[in-house]
C-alpha cells in the first residue's frame, strides 16, 4: 500500500511517568538515522493510527472527561482507535504492558497477537490525555498527535523488561525528567516536557488540554476542555 506523505494522520504518544512523587522519570528512545520522520532525535513511544484499531475491544476505555477532549474538535469515533493506538504503540516500541489480566473473545487480530500471549487485554482507563499537537505544514510527514501520560505503576508488566519491543527505537531508557531536554529531541517534544514537568506529581486530569493546530492558513495554540459524551 502506498502511503500518501501528504495526508494528515492521527496519531497517539504515551508518556510514561516513573516515582513522579521522588524522582520522576520518563520513558524515552531514540528514531533511527534513517528514519523519514524526525531521524535520530529522542522520542515518546508512539506512532499513526492504523484501520483496524477501531475495532480492537479495550477492557477498559479512557475515562469521561479524557473522552470528551479527545472528541473536542475531532470526530467523536476517532477516540477509541486513538486510544487503541497508544497502548498498541507502547507494547510495539517498548514491550510494555497497559492492560488487565484476560482472555480475548473470537480471533485476535495480527497486530496484537503477541499482546494477547502475555494473557492481557489493552486496558485505556489509566491513560490521561494531556496534549495534542498538528505537525506543521512542509514536513515529510504530518501528524494529529494526542499524547496520553500513564504512570509506570499502571503498567501491567516490568517496567525494565523491553526484550519484547521492535527495533524502531532504540537505547529505549529512563531518563531523568530533570535531565530530560538535554537531550536531542523535536521541539514538540521539549514543548510537552515542560508541560508534564510542571504536573509530575499531580495526578488530577489538567484543567484543559493544550492544542498546538499549525494548519496551512495560520497556527492556533487552543485549549480543548472537551465535551460531554452523547448515546
Amino acid at each position: 500500500m502506498t502511503i500518501d506523505k501528504t495526508k494528515i494522520r492521527n496519531a497517539a504518544t504515551v508518556i510514561v511517568l516513573r516515582d513522579r512523587h521522588e524522582t520522576p522519570h520518563i520513558l524515552m528512545g531514540q528514531r533511527g538515522a534513517k528514519a523519514a520522520f524526525m531521524p535520530n532525535k529522542f522520542v515518546f513511544p508512539g506512532g499513526a493510527v492504523d484501520a483496524g484499531d477501531a475495532d480492537v475491544p479495550l477492557a477498559a476505555p479512557v475515562n469521561a472527561l479524557c473522552h470528551g477532549r479527545l472528541c473536542d474538535d475531532a470526530e467523536p469515533s476517532l477516540a477509541h482507535a486513538i486510544a487503541v493506538a497508544a497502548i498498541r504503540e507502547l507494547w510495539e516500541e517498548t514491550g510494555l504492558v497497559l492492560g488487565r489480566k484476560g482472555a480475548w473473545q473470537g480471533d485476535v487480530p495480527p497486530d496484537w497477537q503477541s499482546f494477547a500471549a502475555t494473557g492481557h487485554l489493552p486496558d485505556a482507563s489509566a491513560l490521561q490525555f494531556v496534549f495534542r499537537a498538528l505537525t506543521p505544514p512542509g514536513r515529510p510527514r504530518r501528524f494529529d498527535a494526542r499524547f496520553f501520560l500513564v504512570d509506570a505503576d499502571d503498567i501491567a508488566s516490568d517496567p525494565d523488561d523491553f526484550d519484547a519491543a521492535c527495533d524502531e527505537l532504540s537505547h529505549l531508557q529512563w531518563v531523568p525528567l530533570s535531565r530530560a531536554r538535554s537531550f536531542d529531541m523535536p521541539f514538540i517534544t521539549e514543548v510537552v516536557l515542560a508541560e508534564v514537568a510542571a504536573r509530575a506529581r499531580d495526578t488530577s486530569p489538567p484543567a484543559s488540554v493544550p492544542f498546538f493546530k499549525n494548519n496551512d492558513e495560520e497556527s492556533l495554540f487552543l485549549r480543548l476542555h472537551g465535551r460531554p459524551m452523547t448515546g
